[in-house]
């Protein structure tokens, strides 16, 4: 070859508030390339591109690409697509190469046709098959490469086999220690970076609606702990504030303990990293809890997620989740609340076998167990390559999908997308018909204004204690059509409109330019327009009536003045702009030391008496409705961080 080739890398990831991602996939696989090519003063990198930006713009620097490689997930096929299009068309000879979890393996030729402008797909993992390209461009020969399909000239599909995954990831040089990204950062000098890093590879369960645990990503495979370590070196000396862990199943070795100390130990000589996000390992116990705890008394961790998706175990056995224990989550659960270590826990709707009753009945089962912080109600949405792919599948369980846009929680709303991913939503399946499947959107939303938002949670929890309400049904009594209660009303009719939205294709979240410029789950939505719109005060009028007449048709109203206060109490606990004051309140019971009790997983006992309390509001002054939308009702979302301290005071 006279001159180099020209090789352009393309993962185009989403944004992280105001942060982007490197683009770990080309990295990893530009250093594996530059290791292992015997002749590798012959071919150029181009600077990647690593986040959504104007077509034109990623022309320009695409126009010297011989050969282009595009990572692609569900976040990025369709600009993808349309990038390589273009190059295509503007230069012909340029070789279009994509790979990644997009690239249906059972389906390869018919993408490979409805996309002439691919010339090869990658199949499984990437590095082998990288470096065979580069080694055959020259040749334009891809008969030696391993893990591809491809249209040959004549029109002949062909499928090559795919090479046995590497078993020794320390072959593998590091995109970060090798100075893969420094041409990036340079270009880029005021980006602020996350770090998308895995320390294994692979996942030994196979849930059904995951891809994670595909065939021939079963088997895990891990770096060596002195790898790893001068990686954490390199984000330290970096400044990278934030970690995002690839791995499905982080703790599952004894030595992820070690990594968390060292990221501890680097933290506290550094300052950086700031924070550490991980997906734990299912079935593990202690070392889970130690690992986060470790974290959290360095303040790495941001909270734990809980991944239950389902406590139904007819459910669980559809989506072959069976070998994972929800003991496991509960015993956790108590461990962290012990702890006062943030948890957050994941449920999916729309899977298999899940109906309204056990949906609910699961929820209110979370909550009991000790979940107070967070649960995320995330929709079910089919990945291609997962078993919930297979039409098989869907039919058997009789999978209602539309496609819909692809927004992110919280993403900034932009004019000027030129395209727009989409992804497939299950809105109804043979035990969730349609209907009840809206029925069981607007109870999660309802269970994340009023519970996990805190609207209610005081007087939730208190009333859990002493009358054995359960959380299910305090939640039910606000989701009816009730006009003499406009407020409550007008709340259910906005859930029930924007679940409907849902099903006929709209987006997820709630579109507000005039709040932030972003998209806000409708919870939160509805939670500002509260508060924006003065509806709060009354709000609370109408739940103490609601909840009064369901206490007196359950004979479980012995003494009106404990709604009340808990209601009042609760109300004047929540963060509010403008409020400079402290408050102080008395009451006639001791609910507090209930609610601060269910907290940490113990239970005490009414007592009547005088309590005075000061809720102190000093902390910060929100000047703005703006400020106080990003910083408590956003950033809240994560933290849990709705209401002011609180504290006894004699008087």
């Amino acid at each position: 070859m006279k001159d180099k080739v020209k090789v352009g890398l393309v993962q185009i990831n989403n944004s992280f508030s105001n942060q982007n991602y490197f683009p770990y996939t080309v990295g990893i696989l530009q250093a594996y390339a530059e290791k292992y090519l015997t002749r590798k003063t012959n071919y150029e990198f181009l600077i990647p591109i690593y986040k959504r930006i104007p077509i034109k713009l990623a022309l320009q620097q695409l126009s010297d690409a011989d050969i282009v490689f595009f990572s692609v997930y569900t976040w990025n096929i369709k600009i993808s697509l349309e990038i390589a299009k273009m190059v295509k068309k503007n230069k012909p000879g340029t070789i279009i190469v994509f790979g990644g979890p997009e690239i249906p393996i059972n389906n390869t030729e018919y993408f490979l046709k409805k996309n002439t402008i691919i010339d090869i797909a990658c199949i499984g993992e990437g590095e082998k098959s990288f470096l065979s390209i580069l080694r055959n461009y020259e040749k334009r020969n891809w008969e030696e490469v391993p893990s591809i399909a491809y249209i040959d000239d004549k029109g002949k599909y062909i499928k090559k086999l795919t090479c046995e995954r590497i078993s020794d990831l320390n072959e593998i040089p590091s995109p970060y220690t090798n100075d893969i990204f420094k041409p990036l950062m340079d270009a880029n000098p005021k980006e602020n970076w996350v770090g998308l890093w895995e320390t294994n590879r692979g996942c030994p369960f196979s849930c059904t609606y995951c891809v994670w645990g595909s065939v021939i990503q079963n088997k895990i495979c891990t770096y060596s702990f002195e790898r790893l370590s001068s990686e954490i070196d390199w984000f330290s000396r970096n400044k990278i504030e934030f970690i995002f862990c690839c791995d499905a199943n982080y703790g599952i070795f004894p030595k992820d303990i070690e990594i968390v100390k060292y990221l501890a130990k680097n933290k506290k000589k550094y300052g950086y990293p700031i924070v550490f996000s991980v997906q734990n390992t299912k079935n593990s116990t202690m070392r889970i809890y130690n690992i986060y705890k470790i974290m959290s008394d360095a303040g790495l961790s941001k909270g734990v997620s809980l991944a239950f998706q389902s406590v139904n175990s007819e459910t669980l056995k559809s989506i072959k989740r069976t070998n994972i224990s929800i003991e496991t989550f509960y015993k956790l659960q108590k461990l962290f609340n012990k702890e006062h270590i943030e948890t957050f826990t994941d449920v999916i709707l729309g899977l298999p076998c899940e109906t309204y009753k056990t949906f609910t009945e699961g929820v209110s089962s979370i909550i009991e167990n000790g979940q107070h912080n967070r649960i995320q109600f995330n929709n079910l949405s089919i990945l291609t390559n997962s078993e919930m792919d297979n039409k098989n599948y869907q039919k058997k369980y009789s999978l209602k999908i539309i496609e819909t846009k692809l927004i992110n929680i919280h993403g900034s709303i932009s004019d000027t997308d030129e395209v727009q991913e989409t992804q497939r939503l299950v809105i109804g399946t043979k035990s969730m018909p349609k209907d009840e499947w809206i029925r069981a959107r607007i109870f999660g939303w309802m269970v994340s204004l009023l519970y996990f938002n805190k609207l209610l949670q005081v007087p939730f929890i208190v009333l859990n204690r002493i009358y054995s309400l359960k959380y299910e049904e305090l939640i039910e009594i606000f989701m009816t059509h009730n006009k003499s209660l406009p407020i409550i009303d007008n709340i259910y009719s906005f859930f029930y409109s924007k679940a409907k939205d849902i099903q006929c294709g709209g987006t997820e979240f709630c579109k507000s330019k005039e709040w932030l410029n972003i998209w806000w789950p409708a919870d939160e939505f509805m939670l500002i327009k509260l508060c924006t719109e003065n509806k709060f005060q009354e709000f609370y009028k109408e739940a103490e009536q609601l909840i009064s007449k369901y206490l007196v048709q359950r004979k479980k109203n012995s003494d009106k003045s404990i709604l009340h206060e808990t209601i009042t109490f609760n109300k004047n606990l929540l963060k509010m702009p403008f409020q400079d004051k402290n408050i102080k309140m008395s009451l006639s019971y001791n609910i507090w030391d209930i609610y601060n009790a269910k907290l940490v997983g113990k239970d005490i006992s009414l007592k009547k008496g005088k309590y005075y309390y000061e809720i102190d509001c000093s902390t910060k002054k929100w000047l703005s409705w703006e400020d106080w939308c990003r910083e408590v009702v956003w950033w809240g979302y994560k933290r849990g961080a709705y209401l002011y301290d609180c504290k006894h005071i004699k008087q």
